[in-house]
C-alpha cells in the first residue's frame, strides 16, 4: 500500500515524473530498486526522445552560485534508461503498477538498481553551506542521452531529490572501553581515569550513559571535568578535509580529593536543536524544509575504497579532568 504519491512536472506540461517515495534503504548487501513511471505528452517533442537519469553528485555550493558559475558539481554516478520511443520496459513492481494507475495512459516505467560501490553514500549538507552528496531522477528531453554539446532548456526537464537511507544493524555490539593514567610534577602517583558505554550503537536522540571511575592516587585534587562530543567529517572525494565540531560539551562540578575514588554513571544527549547557530556540521539529507538531525555514523561495508565515499562521519568521545594545580 503506497499512502502518497510524488509528482513534478516539467514547465513545458509534456512530461510528468512519478516516485512512489523518495527514501531508499541502504541494506548494506543491496539498496532499493529506484522504480517510477513518466506520464508523456508528445505533441512538442518532434524529433527529441525522452530519457530518465539517475544521479550521484557530490556538491559545494549553493544553486544561486551556480548561476554565477561558482558552484562545484561533480557526478559521481550516472544512469540513463531511454523510454520513449520506448526501448527499456523493467520487469512491472508492485509499485509500477500503482504509479501506473495514477498516471494514467502514455505513460512509461522505469527502474534503477544502484551501483553496489555506491551503497554505502550518505546524504549530508552543512548548516550555511551547501555541500553533500544527493541523488537525483531527472526526465528529459533531447535528441542524445548524454552529449555536452547539446543544451537542455529547463522546461523540457523535471526531477525530483531522492533520499538514500542506512537503518541501524538489528545486532548491537558491546560497547567500547578506555582508560588513561596521568602522572604530574610534584606528585608520585598518578590519576586513573577510565570510561566505559553500554553499547556500541545509539540511536538519534536516545540518552547515552557513559560509566566513569576515576583513582585519585596523587596528592593532587580534581576539581572537575568535562564531558565533549565531536563530529568528525572527512570530505574524500575531492581533497582531504577534516572538520571536526563540538556537538555536545557538558561541565561536571565533581570533585575528588587527594587518594580518593569517584564512580559514576552520566547521561548526554547530543542534538542537532542544541547546535543550530553552529557552521559546518554534517546533517542527515533532507527533502524540501523538513526536519533533520545529526549526520548518522557513516557505515562502511568491508572492501570499499574510502576515496569513492564522498562523505565520512564519525563521532568520538572525550572526558576531560581537570587538576587543581595540574592542568
Amino acid at each position: 500500500i503506497f499512502h502518497r504519491v510524488f509528482k513534478k512536472t516539467s514547465g513545458n506540461g509534456g512530461l510528468t515524473l512519478y516516485l512512489g517515495k523518495r527514501d531508499y534503504v541502504d541494506h548494506m548487501s543491496s539498496v532499493d530498486k529506484v522504480d517510477g513511471v513518466v506520464k508523456l505528452d508528445p505533441a512538442d517533442f518532434g524529433d527529441r526522445k525522452v530519457f530518465v537519469q539517475l544521479a550521484c553528485a557530490f556538491r559545494y555550493g549553493s544553486d544561486d552560485l551556480d548561476v554565477i558559475g561558482l558552484c562545484f558539481r561533480k557526478d559521481i554516478w550516472i544512469q540513463h534508461v531511454q523510454i520513449y520511443p520506448e526501448n527499456h520496459k523493467p520487469e512491472l513492481s508492485a509499485m509500477h503498477d500503482t504509479l501506473l494507475k495514477k498516471a494514467g495512459d502514455n505513460a512509461h516505467a522505469f527502474s534503477f538498481e544502484v551501483c553496489d560501490n555506491m551503497s554505502i553514500f550518505s546524504f549530508f549538507f552543512f548548516a550555511f553551506q551547501a555541500c553533500g552528496v544527493d541523488f537525483e531522477v531527472k526526465t528529459y528531453l533531447a535528441k542524445e542521452k548524454n552529449n555536452p554539446d547539446e543544451k537542455i532548456e529547463k522546461k523540457d526537464t523535471a526531477r525530483l531529490i531522492i533520499r538514500k537511507i542506512q537503518f541501524a544493524p538489528s545486532e548491537v555490539g558491546a560497547g567500547p572501553k578506555a582508560d588513561i593514567c596521568k602522572s604530574f610534577m610534584m606528585s608520585d602517583k598518578p590519576v586513573h581515569l577510565e570510561a566505559a558505554m553500554e553499547k556500541d550503537l545509539y540511536f538519534h536522540g536516545e540518552a547515552i550513559p557513559i560509566k566513569i571511575k576515576i583513582n585519585n592516587e596523587s596528592n593532587k585534587t580534581v576539581k572537575k571535568f568535562k564531558v565533549t562530543v565531536d563530529q568528525t567529517t572527512d570530505i574524500v572525494l575531492y581533497s582531504a578535509d577534516k572538520y571536526t565540531k563540538a556537538v555536545f560539551t557538558q561541565e561536571f562540578g565533581e570533585t575528588v580529593d587527594p587518594s580518593g575514588t569517584y564512580e559514576n554513571t552520566l547521561t548526554i544527549t547530543p542534538l542537532l536543536s542544541d547546535n543550530k547557530e553552529k557552521r559546518g556540521l554534517a546533517l542527515d539529507g533532507r527533502l524540501k524544509d523538513e526536519d533533520t538531525n545529526l549526520a548518522s555514523t557513516t557505515m562502511l561495508r568491508q572492501g570499499i575504497e574510502k576515496d569513492v565515499l564522498g562523505i565520512l562521519v564519525s563521532y568520538k568521545i572525550k572526558i576531560n579532568l581537570m587538576v587543581a594545580g595540574g592542568g
